[in-house]
């Protein structure tokens, strides 16, 4: 038996972010955004339509740390009467952050004490969110759960709550069009590692799979040459709309093992999440190989009969967008690696892989 469910709505299209004041409609609204020119040009043309946000949450850096959090709860909870959607416009970061706020509901030590101790949130009371992503790789904007960082205890959570799905994500592939080599890099190969880890994931089904395979095969084709043609509307739609597809297929599998290996490098090294999930991916693929026979079939239908060779062109393949696929690249000897990995496949992504870890590859 299987299920799959996502309940948020998709409006995807190039010029779609004109249809945010019909979504905020006559709502009173709060923007939770990144703190630069090009946002702040967006959020002026949907203000002119939708009247000024009530408040401007605009505090957020790459990978949401605690501190920066309880910020921006508290400038969200200050604000009166209380906002009755977010907009998140921006990448990841962003939508996870609105999703924190949103949860917290002005007071960020409730969303710390489930996140350490468990203790139970009210979906009732979050505030719904519109989830307009600027980058094309994160799936935050059709999942349930975001990321909080704690740099400080070296500590990575994941705040997960079926309350947490927008319930509009508004893709806008020109948006993405701004975006520079490094992160177009980075969330496309995060897209691809979504799509992947949801395939060698013992919560797969297959409609999850259909969603990553056509995900991988496409990021696969595109992403090399959009990073080299990065004013390419067209290649932008395309790996925008594979980045979803892949946000579609982990939304209902979590990811797996590459990417609790990678939580420690960001931690450690700050190495963006995008390259810190993928580089792992060759190992990770040949490690899940003969486990499971429908796992395998998905593959081949990515990567063709021999799984070996496709692991060595997964390799090539990231090589030559300049991504090392050696631990070593990343601070890490050989104990350091098996130590790293061993930890992963105790951790809560790292339980979902369906294959083998072979430690002495």
């Amino acid at each position: 038996m299987w299920a799959f469910s996502n309940p948020v709505r998709i409006e995807f299209g190039a010029g779609a972010a004109a249809r945010l004041p019909a979504l905020i409609g006559k709502r009173r609204w709060a923007l939770v955004t990144y703190d630069l020119p090009i946002f702040h040009s967006i959020a002026a043309a949907i203000a002119a339509e939708a009247g000024p946000p009530l408040v401007t949450v605009d505090n957020i850096i790459t990978n949401p740390d605690v501190k920066d959090l309880a910020r921006s709860c508290a400038l969200f909870g200050a604000a009166s009467p209380k906002p009755e959607v977010i907009v998140a416009l921006g990448g990841g970061s962003i939508i996870d952050a609105a999703k924190v706020i949103a949860a917290a509901q002005g007071d960020f030590s409730r969303v710390l004490a489930s996140l350490k101790g468990g203790a139970p949130l009210d979906g009732a009371t979050f505030t719904p969110i519109i989830a307009v992503p600027s980058t094309a790789g994160t799936g935050s904007e059709v999942t349930s759960w975001a990321t909080v960082w704690d740099q400080d205890s070296g500590n990575k959570y994941s705040l997960a709550n079926r309350a947490l799905y927008p319930e509009v994500a508004l893709i806008d592939p020109a948006i993405t069009v701004g975006a520079p080599r490094g992160l177009t890099l980075a969330t496309g190969l995060d897209a691809l590692s979504h799509a992947l880890e949801s395939i060698w994931n013992v919560n797969a089904n297959p409609v999850s799979a259909n969603f990553a395979v056509a995900a991988a095969r496409e990021i696969l084709d595109v992403l090399p040459r959009l990073v080299s043609d990065l004013g390419n509307l067209e290649l932008r739609q395309r790996q925008a709309q594979a980045a979803v597809m892949a946000g579609l297929a982990f939304s209902n599998t979590k990811t797996a093992l590459a990417h609790n290996i990678s939580y420690d490098i960001t931690l450690r090294a700050g190495t963006i999440h995008g390259i810190a999930c993928s580089f792992s991916l060759p190992t990770v693929m040949r490690w899940s190989q003969g486990h499971n026979a429908t796992c395998d079939a998905n593959l081949r239908r990515i990567f063709g009969d021999d799984l070996a060779a496709g692991a060595a062109s997964l390799a090539a393949f990231l090589e030559g967008l300049g991504v090392s696929t050696a631990p070593a690249s990343y601070g890490l000897s050989a104990g350091d690696w098996k130590a790293l990995v061993l930890k992963a496949t105790q951790g809560e992504r790292g339980r979902n892989f369906i294959g083998q870890h072979d430690l002495a590859a």
